[in-house]
């Protein structure tokens, strides 16, 4: 049987890759869309790999964003993302990714979806169809094209790029409607096998619950690898995260919250402390705000997310939380170090010591973002239907 083709752009925003499509190319009917989605990626793959796909084998390798026209009038475009399981047949648009929503201005403005000056600064309000959110991407333009080069560097990425703002508008409650779900800038979750475990659970930009280090007896500077192979801590990572879906309503028990891996996103955070980067560079507290090592779809993140550090960030500010007890800020930019070096946020909450009124203005950070490939994807909806079906 022949295979299909779509035409398609592969591109990187922050610490990610996705195949994106516009809108107008895809099956008018989402439904079809998994299918599609699962075999451009090669998913499932039970060896982890996805050789058979546009996919790397990891969380942040493994994405589809699809742009098209706004369905609100304060944006510019429509951003829908989806995180593809690399092992299972598993389409998750419960949630947004700050590193690829860097891409989605650019690509629009290249696309021709959103006009842009030919010199200067490029403005688009991007609409996420994941959280009802607006974020506004500003990045600079270069005799009608959109400039790539630039200054700036990103732990985690090689060489430099151009200048990508995104600024995450009145990001509380994407998921749940309140910054703090439960009402609580800390609660304690009951975990099997662990206990209690006090944790921060708040709703900015991505839902998120953060524990300390300590309580899951680590130190906060480990390796992703170290942990990947510490089967013991990734369970009790996950009843974490289940745990804390219950307690924010996400889901109605710990079995339905395991069947959406992406949401809440659960994190350890530590206090400024001496820590080396997967390039070999050593961090000093001096060098951060404090620490996080951030499980995405049940895999140690080799960054942060950027919904993940806008959330933390967030978090900081919100008086009594776990990460505002641990962090080491003034009023200026929060520096979350992660295994790939540094991440600089800034964020402002309003009526930050009063739980009930708290609330998000914004969350902003600065990416970098490239157009690798466009051309056309190919794909087997037989198979890749079949196996769908087969996970159902």
């Amino acid at each position: 049987m022949p295979q299909n083709k779509l035409r398609a752009t592969f591109m990187r925003g922050g610490t990610s890759k996705a195949v994106v499509f516009n809108r107008e190319d895809l099956p008018a009917d989402p439904a079809l869309w998994d299918a599609i989605f699962l075999s451009v990626m090669g998913s499932p793959d039970p060896n982890g790999r996805q050789l058979d796909g546009m996919g790397g084998g990891l969380s942040s390798l493994s994405k589809v964003c699809v742009v098209g026209a706004p369905t609100r009038s304060d944006a510019d475009i429509d951003y829908t993302f989806a995180q593809i399981s690399v092992k299972s047949a598993a389409v998750d648009y419960s949630a947004n990714c700050g590193n690829m929503s860097s891409a989605m201005g650019p690509f629009a403005v290249s696309e021709g979806l959103v006009t842009a000056p030919a010199n200067g600064e490029a403005v688009v309000r991007i609409h996420n169809t994941n959280t009802g959110k607006i974020i506004v991407a500003r990045f600079p333009m270069n005799d009608g094209e959109v400039e790539t080069e630039g200054e700036m560097s990103i732990d985690g990425v090689g060489g430099q790029g151009a200048p990508v703002r995104l600024e995450f508008t009145d990001p509380g409650g994407t998921r749940t409607g309140r910054l703090l779900p439960t009402g609580h800038v800390s609660d304690t979750l009951d975990i099997p096998d662990l206990g209690p475990v006090e944790a921060s659970l708040v709703d900015a930009a991505n839902p998120c619950v953060f524990v300390a280090a300590a309580a899951l007896g680590k130190d906060g500077s480990e390796m992703p690898e170290a942990l990947e192979s510490d089967a013991a801590f990734l369970e009790r990572m996950e009843a974490i995260r289940c745990a804390a879906s219950v307690a924010m309503d996400l889901a109605p028990d710990v079995a339905a919250a395991a069947k959406i891996p992406s949401v809440p996103k659960v994190a350890m955070i530590v206090a400024p402390r001496q820590m080396t980067t997967l390039s070999g560079q050593r961090l000093e507290p001096s060098d951060m705000s404090l620490g996080i090592r951030m499980i995405s779809i049940g895999q140690p993140h080799r960054a942060i997310p950027i919904t993940g550090a806008t959330c933390l960030a967030i978090a900081v500010r919100i008086k009594g939380t776990l990460a505002n007890r641990l962090a080491r800020v003034g009023d200026g930019p929060i520096t979350i170090a992660h295994p790939s070096g540094t991440t600089v946020v800034d964020a402002a909450v309003e009526h930050a010591d009063d739980p009930a009124k708290a609330r998000a203005i914004h969350g902003a950070v600065y990416r970098t973002a490239r157009r690798l490939f466009e051309g056309s994807v190919f794909y087997r909806p037989a198979k890749a239907t079949a196996q769908a079906r087969r996970s159902a």
